[in-house]
């Protein structure tokens, strides 16, 4: 297949765990022998699936697949917290979660992660404050406060119950932050949550059935001259 990288290509990447989504792209560039070059929608090192890549001329639809829909697929672990919300910190704040039915959480679910909710962000985030990033400045030991944010969740269903473990599927808005869900299901159980796994499978239309794998992209496009 023949790429026109400088008029514009749109590359779906399986996005590999314990990869930034500035590593996706720093390969790329670097694969494609092309400066301009960006991700639509950054996924943490600790998540795994769809990010869209843009080069050329297609870097100024970036935005525009920004805005579109997400749907995650994951595993909230109950039970116990996390700095992070997610599995980078070992767990701590260790309570019992055996009495938690399924129809709880349902409830739950259906009052409180429904719709349009106000959550705030992990503050071990990509957020800027002042030029610097939440995680930055979190890593450092300095004091960081964001700010609620509304997003919007358009299904959030249950794909298996077995405790500690619930996994889960959520279609949402663009900044939503599904580890910020799992840490606020978590306390209003009074259970405590955090995400223990992550996977983005569809941007929009766009599905990660679709992308190729890091290994797939090297070995596709290795031999450009």
């Amino acid at each position: 297949m023949n790429y026109d990288f400088i008029g514009g290509e749109v590359l779906l990447v399986d996005k590999p765990l314990h990869w930034t989504s500035f590593d996706v792209v720093a390969k790329l560039r670097n694969l494609c022998k092309i400066k301009k070059i960006g991700h639509a929608g950054t996924l943490d090192p600790l998540a795994t699936g769809l990010l869209i890549v843009c080069t050329g001329k297609k870097t100024k639809s970036i935005q525009q697949y920004q805005d579109l829909k997400k749907t995650y697929q994951g595993t909230i672990c109950l039970g116990a917290t996390t700095p992070t919300y997610d599995a980078e910190f070992p767990p701590e704040n260790l309570k019992s979660y055996h009495h938690i039915t399924q129809e709880q959480v349902k409830e739950v679910i259906e009052k409180h992660f429904s719709g349009e909710i106000s959550q705030v962000p992990p503050i071990y985030s990509a957020i800027k404050i002042q030029g610097k990033t939440a995680y930055q400045l979190a890593r450092k030991g300095k004091e960081v406060e964001l700010q609620p944010r509304t997003v919007h969740i358009y299904k959030f269903e249950i794909l298996r119950f077995e405790l500690p473990y619930i996994e889960v599927e959520i279609e949402c808005s663009k900044g939503t932050y599904i580890r910020s869900i799992a840490h606020d299901l978590g306390q209003i159980l009074d259970t405590g949550g955090y995400l223990s796994r992550l996977r983005r499978t569809k941007i929009g239309d766009f599905n990660v059935s679709d992308a190729k794998t890091m290994e797939e992209w090297i070995e596709t496009l290795k031999f450009l001259k």
